[in-house]
């Protein structure tokens, strides 16, 4: 019983942590989002502005804000002292994740994000509104996609001058962008998947490890380490427990993807499915499946036009093979 509580305190020590750093993170991305308004309104002008909120918008809107706490408690584990510092390397990081998310929000055809529109859908309705000419979606998309790239450049900015030793800066921007290359490798892999006709639990189980575990774990673990002055024993040390959270991260996601709502999960739950996304979920059913449930989920696979009722017989074959295996 005593061990029961020690866990149960130990969580609840986390996930205050978690919420202390999100809260500090959070305050530091409203003052920059201020900042970045007035700075780039009076510099580049309204237009300028209307770009740039659009990814302000999705940086502000918060969610767990993973990554940026990660990074700090990577930092403070090895002793790191310097809170304000320290906030502003989380900041970049969540920055550098708002970069990412809309510019998957594109690739995904994604129309929501955190319980509001995408930020190309959004410069798309601006296009609407404002009865400007040329085609509504090709300038939400090409706007937002460098306005996300305006935000990863401020990022990189604000990295190259952080109050750290040189050598210690140097090692983590470099340890960080290798992680953001792996990261990439995951996504290119992500997509050939739902190109592909057949794929294994093998080839999903890469990109997890690549895509999810190294981004949202493992890399900003590692680089809030590097910059408390870590050298490879300790994040060595670090990596398997890492890896292994950031695919239970992503098995969790995707449950939550497929079968909790908007809320919970920051999009559609029909997003993946009609992406083409390959799950976990979705090969096991298709290996397991009988051959009609089977040949169901392979039409419905990246079905634009999937309605809620196909969706939800998707779903009840998904759970009936996840029954069967834990039967």
């Amino acid at each position: 019983m005593l061990e029961v509580k020690n866990k149960t305190s130990d969580i609840a020590f986390f996930e205050a942590q978690l919420l202390k750093y999100k809260k500090l993170i959070d305050a530091d991305i409203a003052q920059f989002k201020e900042n970045t308004q007035r700075t780039t309104l009076k510099k580049f002008g309204p237009d300028s502005r209307v770009a740039t909120d659009a990814y302000l918008d999705i940086l502000s809107r918060g969610g767990k804000r993973i990554r940026g706490a990660l990074v700090m408690l990577g930092y403070e584990m090895l002793g790191g002292l310097d809170t304000k510092m320290i906030v502003q390397a989380a900041r970049a990081i969540e920055m550098i994740h708002a970069y990412v998310l809309i510019t998957d929000d594109i690739v995904d055809l994604s129309a929501s994000r955190r319980g509001g529109p995408s930020a190309h859908k959004l410069l798309a309705q601006y296009h609407q509104k404002n009865k400007l000419s040329g085609d509504s979606e090709h300038f939400g998309e090409s706007l937002a996609l460098n306005a996300a790239q305006v935000g990863n450049h401020a990022a990189q900015m604000l990295l190259a001058n952080l109050n750290v030793d040189p050598k210690l800066l140097l090692k983590g921007i470099s340890v960080l962008n290798y992680g953001l290359i792996t990261t990439m490798h995951g996504q290119f892999n992500d997509m050939f998947n739902e190109a592909k006709s057949h794929i294994t639990e093998e080839d999903v189980a890469k990109v997890m490890e690549w895509k999810t575990a190294h981004y949202t774990f493992l890399n900003p673990l590692t680089f809030g380490m590097v910059l408390a002055g870590a050298d490879c024993g300790p994040t060595d040390a670090i990596a398997g427990y890492a890896l292994h959270a950031g695919i239970a991260f992503q098995i969790t996601d995707d449950i939550l993807s497929t079968f909790g709502n908007e809320f919970e999960s920051g999009k559609s739950p029909m997003d993946d499915m009609r992406e083409g996304k390959q799950t976990l979920l979705t090969v096991y059913a298709l290996e397991h499946a009988s051959k009609p449930d089977k040949e169901f989920i392979q039409k419905n696979l990246g079905n634009r036009l999937l309605t809620d009722t196909e969706f939800s017989k998707i779903k009840t074959i998904q759970l009936s093979r996840l029954k069967s295996m834990w039967n």
